[in-house]
């Protein structure tokens, strides 16, 4: 469907004439993309799997469904009659986007088969190894432990990481230093990842100096076609998988920069369709490898609210309506997490005026309604003359901030 202009008219948002986009899914970063709809006058509903999620706060409507129920999804769809779906999360029934689209009652972002492929680990690694021939760390499937002991024994070796094929933000990963950590590591990810399917990937170890994030934009240009874009590369540290903080740009040497991108061009041209991609790379030196890709803005990319002329929201939103993108840096920034810290509903936040009292830092706390000791329940931002400036001062920042139970 690359229609141009894809809406030659935008309407009023509760009107007969509105351009209504659904949401699937609407924590944090499916927020701040309704926030960037509604200024350009879309109509958002916003669905999740609880109540009062970050973006339920925001929409025009919200709904709490299970997104894995085809036939909830589909009477939600026919209730609302959606122009566009935005797929948030990887835990929905993507046949049944699959199907919608193409019986031609909606229009999935980026693609209805992007939002398939990338569900799960398995479809998009297979992808881009064996389809497109990416280079990827060495990698197995397995179905039982039996299945995941012999991966490891017959070539994965130590250490290596363990992953559900359908999680994200890193839950259930686990990092394997020998046959004790097996069992564990194959019950963290049953317990961990969106959805138990009983399958996990076996990934041996890279010997990588660094990860980035390739924020990869695909949008319509000014001549009517489909263009790619990219954001400078974005540095980030993961600690159980979680990322904790990221920063933009990235340090890269121009041979590596060019290899990412031509990885990035050529996975997300396969996806097709439009909005931005977080493609997640492995870097050593002036080598590149493939990790993993998400149809979607990324947990790492929160940092482009303050180090981007257009956030990643803001892209996803303009290239999703097909309207023009500019991925101009603006300033070197960087992203720190605020964990919950304490379990409980309803928490509070103390010593926010200390952590904005820094000349740059700011601050978005997203409403989540429920808090856990690791949960992310908001994130600290700061721009400054260069990355490691503003890596300390978000850092400072998000320590500073306490969270109460009220």
């Amino acid at each position: 469907m690359n229609q141009y202009p894809r809406f030659p008219v935008i309407g009023t948002p509760l009107t007969s004439h509105a351009i209504r986009v659904m949401m699937l899914g609407s924590g944090e970063l499916g927020k701040e993309v309704i926030i960037e709809l509604q200024r350009l006058g879309i109509e958002v509903i916003a669905v999740d799997r609880y109540p009062n999620a970050p973006g339920h706060q925001v929409a025009h409507r919200a709904y709490v469904i299970d997104m894995t129920d085809g036939q909830a999804l589909r009477d939600l769809v026919a209730k609302e009659k959606p122009h566009l779906i935005v797929p948030e999360i990887e835990a929905i029934a993507t046949q049944t986007l699959m199907e919608l689209e193409q019986e031609g009652v909606v229009e999935v972002i980026p693609t209805a088969r992007a939002a398939y492929l990338t569900m799960n680990r398995e479809g998009i690694r297979e992808l881009a190894a064996k389809e497109l021939g990416l280079p990827t760390s060495p990698y197995f499937f397995a179905s039982s432990l039996d299945e995941l002991q012999a991966a490891i024994d017959n070539g994965i070796g130590y250490p290596c990481f363990v992953k559900p094929v359908m999680s994200s933000s890193g839950k259930g990963q686990s990092k394997l230093d020998g046959p004790q950590d097996i069992k564990k590591a194959w019950e963290y990810a049953a317990s961990g990842g969106r959805v138990d399917t009983g399958r996990v990937i076996v990934e041996g170890l890279i010997d990588f100096d660094y990860e980035i994030t390739l924020l990869t934009v695909r949008s319509f240009g000014h001549d009517g076609t489909i263009k790619t874009s990219f954001c400078e590369p974005i540095g980030h540290v993961q600690k159980n998988g979680d990322y904790v903080e990221s920063w933009q740009p990235m340090a890269m040497s121009s041979l590596a920069i060019e290899r990412a991108k031509d990885i990035a061009e050529k996975i997300t041209s396969n996806l097709g369709g439009r909005g931005i991609f977080g493609v997640e790379l492995f870097v050593k030196g002036d080598q590149v490898w493939f990790s993993e890709v998400s149809p979607r803005p990324h947990d790492t990319g929160l940092v482009t609210l303050v180090s981007q002329v257009q956030s990643e929201f803001e892209l996803h939103a303009k290239a999703i309506l097909g309207l023009p993108t500019q991925v101009t840096l603006k300033t070197p920034g960087a992203s720190a997490v605020i964990y919950g810290g304490v379990e409980a509903t309803g928490i509070g936040f103390e010593h926010v005026h200390q952590a904005l009292s820094q000349e740059g830092v700011s601050l978005r706390l997203f409403g989540k309604p429920d808090s856990f000791i690791k949960r992310r329940m908001g994130v600290a931002l700061a721009s400054a003359q260069n990355t490691d400036l503003a890596r300390e001062h978000a850092k400072e920042a998000a320590q500073t901030i306490s969270t109460v139970k009220l």
